[in-house]
C-alpha cells in the first residue's frame, strides 16, 4: 500500500524487491491526484508494477478535513497531545485503513503474495488506533479467515519514529524527493497540515 508519503515510501523501499504490486487508494482525499502521481513514480523507479484504485463511496460516507474542502484542515502543535488527537478526529476516515487492507488483501491472494505490507509508524499511532501494531496482528487474524492463503499485514516502520524511517531511507537511498506526504493537493507541500509539520521535522527542513 503505497500512499506516496514519507512511511509508505520508505517501507516500500525496504520490501521492493519482493513487492508484486504498488497500490494506491483514491477515497476522493484533498491529494488524491498528488498521492497517485507520486506514488506511481516511485514504484517506476523501483520498476515495480502500480495500479490506483478508486473508493469513492468512502468519500461520500465522510465530512472530514481530509476529503471535505468545506472544513478546514488543522495545524496542531506536534508537542501538544490534545491538539494532535483534536487533529486526528478532525482527519478520520471511517474504517479507511481497514477497508483498504482488505482491497489489498484481495490484490494479495490473487497475485499468490503472502503480505500487505503498511508504512505505519509509532508518532501516529498514539492517536491514531489503526496505525498500531495491535491493529496489524488484530488484521491479519481476520485475514486468516477470509483469504485462502492466510495474508499478513506487515510494517518495517511500524516501531519507528519518522527521524528513524527518514534515517533508514536515507540508508538505503529511498527517493524521498518523490514523496508527497501533504494532506492538500496543491503546487507545493502546504507546510501546515499535521502530516507536512511531521514530515519536515523529520527531515529537518524548516
Amino acid at each position: 500500500m503505497l500512499s506516496g508519503g514519507l512511511d509508505s515510501t520508505v517501507a516500500f523501499a525496504l520490501t521492493a524487491k519482493r513487492t508484486a504490486l504498488a497500490l494506491t487508494f483514491d477515497y476522493g482525499q484533498r491529494a488524491a491526484k498528488r498521492e497517485i502521481a507520486a506514488a506511481r513514480a516511485i514504484a517506476r523507479r523501483y520498476r515495480v508494477a502500480h495500479r490506483a484504485i478508486a473508493l469513492p463511496w468512502l468519500a461520500s460516507i465522510t465530512s472530514t478535513a481530509l476529503v471535505s474542502r468545506k472544513a478546514a484542515l488543522p495545524s496542531p502543535d506536534l508537542e501538544d497531545r490534545a491538539a494532535t488527537c483534536r487533529s486526528a478526529a478532525a482527519v478520520w476516515v471511517p474504517n479507511r485503513n481497514g477497508a483498504m487492507i482488505n482491497v489489498a488483501a484481495a490484490f494479495a491472494e490473487a497475485e499468490g503474495a503472502g503480505e500487505v505490507v503498511v508504512g505505519f509508524n509509532i508518532e501516529e499511532g498514539s492517536t491514531f488506533p489503526d496505525n498500531t501494531r495491535a491493529y496489524m496482528r488484530a488484521a491479519t487474524r481476520a485475514l486468516g479467515y477470509s483469504t485462502a492463503n492466510g495474508v499478513r499485514v506487515a510494517s518495517p516502520t511500524a516501531g519507528w519514529d519518522k527521524a528513524r524511517i527518514v534515517a533508514e531511507g536515507r540508508r538505503i537511498g529511498a527517493p524521498l524527493d518523490l514523496i508527497w506526504p501533504c494532506y492538500e493537493g496543491g503546487r507545493a507541500w502546504c507546510r501546515r497540515c499535521e502530516s507536512c509539520k511531521r514530515s519536515l521535522r523529520a527531515l529537518d527542513i524548516s
